[in-house]
């Protein structure tokens, strides 16, 4: 936002600003038309599938706003505390995976209460590149696997009354009919921990080293500027760690996924992150019989779990 914009809100009310900043977003940020998103789970009153509509998308944004800027202290730009959206450019090069609570109703139809940004290998190229490229220098790790369909996934975020495993499982439900539907063979992204002090987060950090390390080949550093590598310490409550892990990270490793030796402290959205890497073939067994379209336990009308909302340790 330069000078000449926010000259433009002189004199203006609140009401009046925040709808030239949405004009503006409509301008910089396009949204999809509205489009059928079939289901790709469901349990109970709970769905997973792709924001269909503007309206969706909004609602996914919104709720990372409130996660990741009221909740954990995120500093947000102007533009997105007036209109109470985290976005970036990324966003319109995006698929937004979202859970909806059928049992909840809004105005716009079905709480949005958990979602997921899934940015494709070819969505990127048109994108002028990953958003894990702006704190990993993840050119390298592409280039030695060229041929390979990646996907990024990235701005994961759950309501705190829905952080349960069974938001979880639906979510990692989505995000695999989705990965078998387009052929990717290479899920990564940027995973999150709370807090920016390294010092305090030296166990988590070591838990992931000692339990996850990527081999070479899957070996992505941190940009020069921004990181460093992770602490050589040893855990030694690994239980305990991981109890307290945050569950979108649990389910990384639990699924098989690799950590790279390396850490960017996001002093903006006040994180600890370190990058992940998922080769399709790593998936343990046990999760790639668990997950996909075609199993039962998260067909439509589902009624295991109906209307849980039981916060995860």
């Amino acid at each position: 936002m330069n000078a000449a914009d926010i000259r433009q809100f002189r004199g203006k009310s609140p009401a009046a600003i925040a709808g030239l900043l949405g004009q503006g977003l409509r301008a910089s940020w396009p949204v999809p038309r509205r489009r059928v998103s079939r289901t790709l789970g469901r349990l109970g009153g709970l769905e997973v599938r792709l924001a269909g509509s503007r309206a969706e998308i909004v609602a996914a944004k919104t709720l990372r706003y409130e996660v990741f800027c009221n909740e954990m202290g995120a500093r947000p730009t102007l533009r997105q505390r007036l209109t109470r959206r985290d976005e970036d450019r990324f966003d319109a090069f995006c698929d937004h995976l979202i859970v909806l609570d059928h049992d909840v109703r809004t105005p716009m139809g079905p709480r949005v209460v958990a979602t997921y940004r899934l940015l494709r290998h070819e969505r990127a190229r048109a994108a002028g590149g990953f958003y894990s490229a702006g704190e990993f220098d993840i050119a390298p790790m592409l280039a030695r696997h060229d041929g390979r369909r990646f996907l990024e996934l990235g701005r994961s975020c759950v309501e705190p009354s829905y952080r349960s495993r069974r938001t979880v499982e639906l979510l990692w439900q989505g995000i695999w009919a989705f990965a078998r539907e387009n052929g990717i063979d290479t899920m990564f992204g940027c995973a999150s921990l709370p807090g920016t002090d390294v010092a305090a987060l030296t166990p988590a950090l070591a838990l992931l080293r000692e339990s996850a390390m990527a081999p070479d080949e899957w070996q992505v550093a941190p940009l020069p500027h921004a990181g460093t590598r992770l602490p050589t310490a040893t855990c030694a409550d690994p239980r305990s760690v991981l109890r307290d892990m945050p569950p979108l990270v649990k389910g990384y490793l639990r699924i098989g996924g690799y950590v790279s030796d390396g850490l960017v402290v996001d002093h903006a959205f006040g994180t600890t992150d370190v990058f992940v890497i998922l080769p399709v073939e790593r998936i343990a067994g046990r999760y790639l019989s668990h997950y996909g379209e075609d199993k039962g336990r998260f067909g439509q009308g589902c009624a295991e779990g109906r209307g849980e909302r039981r916060v995860a340790a």
